[in-house]
């Protein structure tokens, strides 16, 4: 009896053991076919759903980037736009304004008249007042100057918001030149009629020369005077030249100067100033070379 009992016990300790280990067994097993089901989850072919969010999401990712290496540039084109536009705003606004009333004529000033006067020209030039600047009709202008033939050359001026500034250059008187009426016409050096009197201007040299003053001896007669200072030529009381080549000028007090063409004048001029103060009561100067002077 006592050999079954212990039989038996030790039949009974073995059975919990063998029941126990299937236990164990079976879990092990149960854990290893999830894993093959979350496997063959994982491996399962993707849709086309899947496919479309995957490229969205890359998509909306390279944008991203995009954006974010192009912040710099897209700022840097905003402010160029800004600045354009800002520019555009300012030239236009600026144009509107100087072709509007704000900007128009009020005062025209005339600068650079001796023997004009400057009253006389601005009334010539009224027509442009209440005009605005931008608009100031310049062939009217010539067309009022062109009355004036003491005018050489002038330039118009607009200084806004209301001044109009006309400088004037004058031209230079050269001599007086008698007319086959008995009149005296007072010249320029290039033979403009300046003005016309019945008795010969006081200051002014008699020209006498060939061909009138459309000729080469003219031209030549002129340049010479117009070289000489104005105090120097208010001592010549007349010039003569049959060519271009051959001009003598007779002073007040009677001393002549031979003066040759019209070449180097302003040297020629030089001269003639020494020889007169070194010599002031000759009867005559030669400066037609005039690195030589001869005094007579």
């Amino acid at each position: 009896m006592t050999s079954t009992t212990s039989a038996d016990r030790n039949a009974k300790s073995l059975i919990p053991l063998e029941r126990g280990g299937t236990a164990e067994s079976s879990t092990v097993q149960d854990r290893a076919v999830e894993a093959d089901r979350s496997a063959m989850q994982d491996e399962a072919p993707l849709t086309a759903r899947d496919l479309w969010q995957a490229t969205r999401a890359r998509r909306k990712a390279l944008r991203t980037e995009i954006r974010r290496f192009t912040q710099r540039s897209r700022r840097r084109r905003i402010g160029w736009i800004i600045g354009a536009a800002l520019a555009l705003l300012i030239v236009g606004g600026s144009v509107g304004a100087a072709y509007s009333p704000l900007f128009a004529v009020q005062t025209i000033t005339v600068e650079g008249t001796s023997s004009l006067k400057a009253g006389d020209v601005q009334k010539a030039l009224s027509g442009q007042v209440g005009r605005p600047l931008a608009l100031v009709d310049a062939s009217a202008v010539k067309a009022a100057l062109v009355r004036f033939p003491l005018i050489e050359t002038y330039r118009l001026e607009a200084h806004p918001p209301h001044d109009l500034v006309v400088r004037i250059v004058e031209r230079t008187p050269v001599g007086v030149i008698q007319q086959s009426d008995g009149r005296f016409t007072v010249v320029d050096v290039a033979g403009v009629v300046l003005s016309t009197s019945e008795e010969q201007p006081a200051g002014y040299a008699l020209i006498d020369v060939s061909g009138g003053t459309a000729s080469k001896a003219f031209a030549a007669v002129g340049t010479a005077l117009r070289t000489l200072p104005a105090e120097l030529r208010g001592q010549v009381a007349g010039a003569a030249a049959s060519t271009p080549d051959d001009i003598v000028l007779q002073l007040n007090g009677g001393a002549k100067v031979v003066w040759g063409s019209a070449e180097q004048s302003a040297l020629k001029t030089r001269s003639l100033q020494a020889l007169m103060k070194a010599n002031p009561d000759a009867a005559s100067y030669d400066v037609s070379s005039p690195g030589v002077g001869i005094v007579g």
